[in-house]
């Protein structure tokens, strides 16, 4: 008797894709090397067959074996070398797909750093859900929206099924590292003008720093850094005193004239308008 398939396997360009969240399959020979890179995306690489060396910092020279899982943050630096020949599934993710957010809530919010960083190990029930989905994702046809469910059935065996205490350990460099390039972001934003020197200042490569910045923030890092300057200017013409030509240079115009295209083109008046109007309706507002 034939398996009965989707009759729409032929066309699933109609189905929207997984966002944001990804499984991928990896089979490596013994001797293959990654590179150490920054991860842009938080990633669980979990072990299904040979030994895989990992090298970052919580998991420095660490020989990751069958049946061992690990979590790294976005932002991280991650380095592979393949022992043996190895396969192994890789979830990228933005935000966890949860079933249970109050169970991953407790987790974060009593997160706390290991002595040493240990993988964990998969259980029975784990085992045998990861093998059938890396068979899966060695077929021809792979539906976004099938993926999307086992995606959240794997954190959610891993959220219940493990002990509070390994889950705080494990889930530590998710905080952590979104903390660090948050706290990056907001340090560096109005020392830069360009996105490529916004890049550099943090050590990444244009590209690397784009992908990690929409992944945490949801919109591309240029006009994030717009949107930020045009809310920082208003707030300087409406609440300071400062000279126009103060605030042009502070924000790093070239001209006056420059500064007064951008206000234009922004708000729809001059710097010295936006000022008088902005002045007028916080002096009704007191008024009332």
């Amino acid at each position: 008797m034939k398996e009965k398939l989707c009759e729409s396997l032929n066309d699933c360009s109609q189905c929207p894709d997984v966002s944001g969240d990804i499984l991928v399959r990896h089979v490596l020979t013994k001797g293959y090397h990654l590179p150490q890179d920054k991860c842009i995306n938080n990633c669980i690489i979990f072990l299904l067959e040979g030994e895989l060396l990992i090298n970052s910092e919580e998991y420095p020279g660490t020989t990751l074996r069958k049946g061992e899982f690990i979590l790294q943050a976005v932002n991280s630096k991650l380095e592979l070398l393949a022992l043996t020949d190895v396969e192994y599934l890789l979830y990228w993710f933005t935000q966890l797909p949860l079933i249970c957010e109050e169970r991953y809530r407790k987790i974060i919010e009593n997160s706390e750093a290991p002595i040493t960083y240990t993988p964990l190990c998969a259980i029975p029930r784990l085992s045998s859900f990861l093998k059938d989905v890396f068979e899966y994702l060695d077929e021809a046809y792979i539906c976004s929206k099938y993926v999307n469910i086992k995606c959240q059935e794997m954190i959610f065996i891993i959220t219940s099924y493990y002990p509070m205490p390994q889950l705080k350990a494990f889930f530590y460099p998710i905080s952590t590292y979104t903390e660090s390039f948050h706290y990056f972001v907001l340090q560096n934003y109005t020392k830069v003008k360009t996105v490529e020197e916004f890049a550099h200042l943090g050590g990444y490569t244009t590209t690397t720093f784009r992908r990690i910045f929409k992944n945490m923030y949801g919109e591309p890092v240029y006009e994030w850094m717009l949107n930020r300057k045009r809310k920082a200017i208003l707030d300087d013409l409406q609440n300071t005193k400062e000279k126009i030509g103060m605030i042009s240079s502070k924000y790093g115009f070239d001209s006056l004239s420059h500064f007064a295209h951008f206000c234009k083109s922004s708000f729809g008046h001059s710097p010295r308008e936006l000022r008088s109007r902005l002045l007028k309706e916080e002096s009704k507002i007191k008024s009332l």
